[in-house]
C-alpha cells in the first residue's frame, strides 16, 4: 500500500473557505451579506459544550460534501455573545440557517448525521456524494470484503480529493494498522483537518492505533495464561490477556478479561480495567454489539 501522496499534503494546508469563524463585528459580513449569494448556516456553539463537540464535525462534513451549495459559519457564544442574545438562543447547540439576510431554518441540539444532511438538502437541494464520499464508500467495501490494497488506494485518493477528511484519513490508517505499518498509521492520523479529531470514525481509528501499539509489547498468551491459572487475581495478566486477545480480534474475550479485573477490583491500578474498557469500546464503534453488551455489563457491575 502507498502512504498520502505529496499532493494530499499540500491541498490539506490550502484555506476552507466553506467553513469559518465569526465575530460580532464580523457577522454581518460572514452572514448576512453572504447569504444573499448561498445559503449560510451558523453553529452556535461553546468550548464547554458536549454536544457541540458531536455536531459541529459531523455539520462541517456535511458542508463540505454539499461543494459550496451552503456555507458554514461558527460563533464561539462565550467569546461572542451578543447576537445569540439577540436571536434568544437559550441553549446550544443552536444551528440556524441564513437566505437574502434572514434566518429561514434551523434546529436545536446535536441531531443524527441523517437529519443534518436533510437539513441541508432542504436549503441547498440534493447534490449528491461528493467524490471523495463516493471513494470513501468503495473503501469500505473493500475493506469488508478483506482487500486492504484496494482499500486503502480508495481512502488515499479520498484523502486527496478531501484533505483532511476524517473518514478517508481512518480508513487508510486502519489499512496500515492491519497490515502492520503502524507507522505509516499514525503519520495518516496526523493530517486530518483539526475539526476532524472528534469524528467518530476518526477516534476509532486513533484508539485501534493506541491498541495495536499496547499489543505489540505483550508476551506469549500461553504464558499470560499460565500465570492466571496459578494465581486468579494476577491482574496485570489478565489485563495484559485481554490486549493480546483483542489484537487477535477475540473482542468478547478481551471484554471478559477487562470486566473480571472490574469486579476483582474495581479500582485496580488506577482504573486500568475500565479505562482501557472505553478504549476498546472507541475501537470497535459506538454501534457495535461488542461494544454494546460491553456497556450493559460494565455498567452493571458499577451500579450493582
Amino acid at each position: 500500500m502507498e502512504p498520502i501522496t505529496g499532493n494530499g499534503s499540500a491541498a490539506l494546508q490550502g484555506a476552507d473557505d466553506l467553513i469559518v469563524d465569526t465575530t460580532t463585528q464580523t457577522f454581518a459580513r460572514d452572514v448576512l451579506e453572504a447569504s444573499r449569494d448561498v445559503p449560510v448556516i451558523v453553529d452556535f456553539w461553546a468550548p464547554w459544550c458536549g454536544p457541540c463537540k458531536q455536531l459541529t464535525p459531523v455539520l462541517e462534513n456535511a458542508v463540505r460534501a454539499a461543494r459550496g451549495a451552503v456555507k458554514l459559519v461558527k460563533m464561539n457564544i462565550d467569546d461572542h455573545p451578543a447576537v445569540a442574545q439577540q436571536l434568544r438562543i437559550q441553549s446550544i447547540p443552536a444551528v440556524y440557517a441564513f437566505r437574502n439576510g434572514q434566518p429561514v431554518d434551523g434546529f436545536m441540539g446535536a441531531l443524527p448525521e441523517s437529519q443534518i444532511k436533510a437539513f441541508i438538502a432542504r436549503l441547498a437541494g440534493d447534490v449528491g456524494p461528493s467524490p471523495a464520499e463516493e471513494l470513501i464508500e468503495i473503501g469500505r467495501e473493500a475493506h469488508q470484503a478483506g482487500d486492504l490494497s484496494r482499500a486503502a488506494q480508495a481512502f488515499a485518493q479520498a484523502a486527496q480529493e478531501e484533505p483532511g477528511n476524517p473518514a478517508a484519513v481512518a480508513g487508510l490508517a486502519r489499512c496500515y494498522i492491519e497490515a502492520g505499518d503502524l507507522d505509516r498509521a499514525k503519520q495518516t492520523l496526523a493530517l486530518v483537518s483539526p475539526d476532524g479529531r472528534n469524528d467518530p470514525e476518526f477516534v476509532a481509528a486513533e484508539a485501534s492505533l493506541s491498541l495495536a501499539e499496547k499489543a505489540a509489547d505483550i508476551g506469549d498468551i500461553g504464558e499470560l495464561q499460565a500465570r492466571l491459572e496459578a494465581n486468579p487475581k494476577d491482574h496485570q495478566a489478565r489485563f495484559d490477556l485481554a490486549l493480546a486477545l483483542n489484537a487477535r480480534g477475540d473482542r468478547e474475550g478481551a471484554i471478559d478479561a477487562l470486566l473480571t479485573i472490574v469486579e476483582y477490583q474495581r479500582n485496580w491500578n488506577e482504573d486500568a480495567a475500565r479505562k482501557q474498557l472505553v478504549e476498546f469500546f472507541d475501537a470497535y464503534g459506538p454501534k457495535d454489539e461488542a461494544t454494546l453488551s460491553g456497556r450493559r455489563r460494565l455498567s452493571s457491575i458499577l451500579f450493582s
